[in-house]
């Protein structure tokens, strides 16, 4: 489902944010969490949300373990298929704050 993800993501706003996260949340389980779109599309949703409820309950926030997962499963996609930019990726993902 990751067209219909990116799709969402594109279109932006919270709920379709919310969404596409599920989306891609999904894929990642469907595939063993080896779709690096998905993990990357999940850390670009999870920055985004954060930054729209920023200042909302804590309710409506991102739970900090839940950020952290897709990064961290990236990085270490990103150590076994392409070394060489995984200094790259890390910087990407600090700008996203995650």
């Amino acid at each position: 489902m990751d067209t219909g993800s990116q799709v969402l993501y594109t279109l932006g706003g919270l709920e379709n944010l919310q969404t596409a996260k599920k989306y891609y949340a999904s894929t990642i389980d469907s595939t063993g969490g080896k779709s690096t779109r998905a993990l990357f599309g999940r850390c670009l949703c999870t920055s985004v949300i954060g930054q729209l409820t920023k200042g909302r309950n804590k309710e409506d926030k991102e739970r900090p373990e839940l950020q952290s997962q897709s990064a961290m499963a990236l990085e270490k996609d990103y150590k076994q298929r392409a070394p060489s930019r995984l200094s790259v990726l890390s910087s990407t993902l600090r700008s996203l704050k995650i």
